[in-house]
């Protein structure tokens, strides 16, 4: 077949998990890459045949998404047109992790389109979900990258269509072992944010990898370090626990490293908090946000010792495999309802908008 995998480009996991995924999707398929969005610090060893700005979300510096620069930096125009422009109908099957436009362009011309990504188990209804549940958040997020078909990895396989994480080669690989420090990825907050917490905690080493510096400098027993992969992951393969942001690759290769563990999800992200409420359900501690107040709940954590196990195999290939000779080219009937092609932008945000309520 020929196949387009279409991949979210804002945060590093789907680029993570997608560079163990292509070199099995190519060993009988012809594959072209698609990537829109702009907030990875990880690329991709292969061709890209299509990178587009898409619909991406940028990290604040205060615990959460910023709203406004979210807002400057999307244009709903250029979007449409890159829905309108992206030839679905040259290939057999488009798998999309969490990627809109390729997803919209299947939804509006009945061509199949299968999910194979994080937020497809999140949406799942044996998935684990937050205690006060965020209706527009999940609506939204059940909207932004529409499919015929969903496949999903999450924590633990709550269902038959959703299995566990896929843990790159590079860090199954990697030596495992403790020097005695903690490493820290909290892209949400800012350098000053973080210093100001971890300064309370004088007698612990803390890696610290910042989204917002570009220059590595120390203080005292903090260090701050520019996202690099590579230190990123040895960072965490020597460490004593990690403290990151309730994502998902980064704390599913904390626990396959048996690593202590702690998540804060970030404000006003509903992905994240189902997040939270699987990983907490599982033992491992969250935080609400990353203040001052929660100094003691950070110092019971270094204080304990205990780890969560889990078992995280290498069947990457065995599920990838088993999702495409299930295959049957199915059109986007669960999408169909009767609809029209849009003709304009504002018919388009319309058709979006709609689609959001109706979830509500």
């Amino acid at each position: 077949m020929k196949i387009l995998y279409a991949i979210q480009g804002t945060g590093n996991g789907h680029l993570s998990r997608a560079r163990d995924i292509i070199p099995i999707l190519k060993e009988n398929h012809e594959v072209e890459l698609l990537i829109s969005g702009s907030q990875a610090d990880v690329s991709l060893p292969y061709p890209v045949k299509y990178t587009f700005k898409g619909l991406g979300f940028i990290f604040g510096q205060k615990g959460g998404i910023d709203f406004l620069e979210t807002y400057k930096k999307n244009n709903l125009k250029t979007l449409f047109s890159e829905i309108n422009t992206l030839p679905v109908n040259e290939y057999d099957l488009v798998i999309n992790d969490f990627e809109p436009v390729s997803a919209w362009a299947c939804y509006l011309n009945d061509f199949p389109c299968i999910s194979l990504s994080h937020q497809a188990a999140v949406l799942n209804k044996n998935a684990p979900q937050p205690k006060d549940v965020d209706l527009l958040g999940k609506a939204i997020l059940n909207n932004y990258a529409p499919t015929s078909k969903k496949y999903g990895f999450h924590f633990k396989a709550y269902d038959d269509q959703i299995f566990t994480p896929v843990i790159r080669s590079q860090v199954r690989t990697q030596s495992v072992e403790n020097k005695g420090h903690y490493t820290v990825y909290l892209p949400a907050y800012d350098d000053l944010r973080i210093l100001k917490i971890l300064r309370q905690f004088e007698n612990i080493q803390w890696q610290v990898f910042s989204k917002h510096n570009k220059k590595e400098f120390n203080e005292k027993n903090i260090s701050i370090r520019p996202i690099n992969n590579e230190a990123f992951i040895e960072s965490m393969a020597t460490s004593e626990g990690v403290l990151c942001g309730a994502g998902f690759e980064t704390p599913a290769e904390a626990l396959f490293m048996n690593k202590k563990l702690m998540v804060i999800p970030m404000k006003g992200q509903y992905e994240q908090h189902c997040n939270a409420a699987a990983l907490k359900e599982m033992g491992v501690p969250v935080l609400k946000s990353f203040k001052l107040k929660h100094i003691d709940k950070i110092k019971n954590w270094i204080k304990d010792n205990s780890k969560i196990e889990v078992n995280y195999s290498n069947d990457t290939a065995e599920i990838i495999n088993a999702i495409l000779s299930d295959y049957n080219p199915v059109t986007a009937n669960d999408f169909k309802t009767e609809r029209k092609k849009p003709n304009s932008v504002r018919k388009f945000q319309k058709m979006i908008l709609k689609a959001i309520v109706k979830d509500l």
